[in-house]
């Protein structure tokens, strides 16, 4: 599970708002989503974490940005070390941290910190960006993707990857050496519509 309790709940209660605010029953977001009642309940109340991939489906059927669900920082802000805020973008065993300012809208940059075997989860996902980068600071990072027979391409420390965003994948950390990732999403998650994903 990553991220702080604190920052678990701002994301519970932001998904809660925006699903209230469109006037939506769990049921119907359940039905929008893909995603169980009991699940969204749960995801809701801030008693379990959303997959990333579970993640960008609600946020899809609410017509929200993902990068709203994290705190404003202003542009120009200086993110200082041991001082990145926590984002919640799903997953299991990872913290994850915001180190560009949700105001800047040509590119986001993430780190996070995966224990060993944590990830985005068993459900392969993909962004509304047009390209992701991936360099594996510590440790090593599985990235696997599903089109054609599927294939698996594993980065170790020092190793970068560049891919389009919109490729289903998901990763998880070697099991004996965990995994710290910088992630470089172009355009920032934080100003594009999730539902163009499904364009």
């Amino acid at each position: 599970m990553g991220g702080s309790p604190a920052t678990q709940l701002t994301i519970a209660a932001r998904l809660k708002a925006a699903r209230s605010a469109k006037r939506m029953t769990l049921d119907e977001l359940a039905a929008a989503s893909g995603v169980t009642k009991g699940y969204l309940s749960k995801v809701e109340r801030g008693q379990s974490n959303a997959s990333v991939a579970a993640l960008i489906r609600i946020c899809e059927a609410l017509e929200l940005q993902v990068g709203s669900l994290f705190d404003e920082t202003p542009v120009g802000e200086v993110v200082r070390a041991g001082e990145y805020p926590p984002i919640e973008f799903g997953g299991t065993q990872m913290t994850e941290f915001q180190l560009t300012p949700t105001g800047e809208r040509r590119f986001q940059v993430l780190l996070s910190d995966i224990a060993p075997g944590g990830g985005s989860g068993s459900d392969t996902y993909s962004l509304p960006a047009e390209v992701e980068f991936a360099m594996v600071i510590e440790g090593r990072l599985h990235i696997d993707f599903v089109e054609g027979n599927g294939s698996r391409i594993t980065l170790d420390r020092g190793d970068a990857l560049t891919f389009e965003a919109d490729r289903p994948h998901a990763f998880h950390a070697d099991e004996q050496s965990g995994a710290k990732v910088l992630w470089v999403l172009t355009p920032a998650l934080a100003h594009r519509r999730l539902a163009e994903a499904a364009e």
